[in-house]
């Protein structure tokens, strides 16, 4: 799917978890997820984002490479073909989470997803997403509003990694990006076992944490 009428779906899954919180018709979670073409970059409000966009218009017409804005936080970064995107809403509160503690529950998330096709993500101090050594695999941008999650994840299964090039990945100069694919080679899975393993670890990790509360 696109970005643009991506990001329309989520404002309407969102606006439907707000809607019914607290009724008996209430869904507080939802797990979109996405491969978006054509490629694109996606730009947010900060205001050295922009800076961040490397290439020239004609190498983005080459590379068949859009740009859009984008309402989430962080920076700049890129999705494309090979490339899960993950889009949770949440409400929050069903979570008692606020949202720092929201970004470490998603990265554990990863990493634990990461665990089961045997790569060591980690997490960064200084830098949200998910790591293997020093190389990116899984940025991370959310937008909250009344408490209820959008936007999320963006874990690089098999995408080409050279529109990466373009810019400036997350606004870190001097780190780069990685892949499953480039992590495992030939026996990299395939993006549905990852959606699979995804959408099992998310489970278990939101049930565990309502049970908690």
């Amino acid at each position: 799917m696109a970005y643009e009428p991506a990001l329309e779906k989520q404002r309407q899954v969102q606006q439907l978890v707000i809607d019914k919180r607290g009724t008996d018709e209430q869904t507080p979670f939802h797990l979109l997820l996405v491969e978006h073409y054509p490629p694109v970059i996606t730009v947010s409000r900060r205001a050295s984002a922009t800076e961040h966009l490397v290439a020239s218009e004609q190498q983005l017409k080459d590379a068949g490479v859009q740009v859009c804005a984008t309402d989430r936080g962080g920076d700049i970064t890129y999705h494309g073909l090979g490339q899960l995107v993950g889009y949770p809403i949440c409400d929050l509160n069903a979570l008692s989470l606020r949202l720092h503690d929201y970004m470490r529950f998603l990265e554990k998330c990863i990493i634990d997803v990461l665990h089961q096709f045997d790569i060591e993500g980690k997490r960064d101090e200084g830098a949200t997403g998910v790591w293997v050594e020093d190389a990116k695999i899984c940025a991370m941008g959310v937008r909250v509003t009344r408490w209820v999650s959008m936007h999320g994840f963006a874990l690089n299964v098999s995408p080409n990694l050279s529109h990466f090039n373009l810019i400036v990945p997350c606004g870190l100069a001097d780190r780069s990006v990685t892949s499953m694919e480039l992590l495992l080679g030939a026996s990299c899975p395939s993006m549905d076992e990852v959606k699979s393993v995804v959408l099992q670890t998310m489970d278990r990790a939101i049930a565990s944490r309502v049970q908690a509360l």
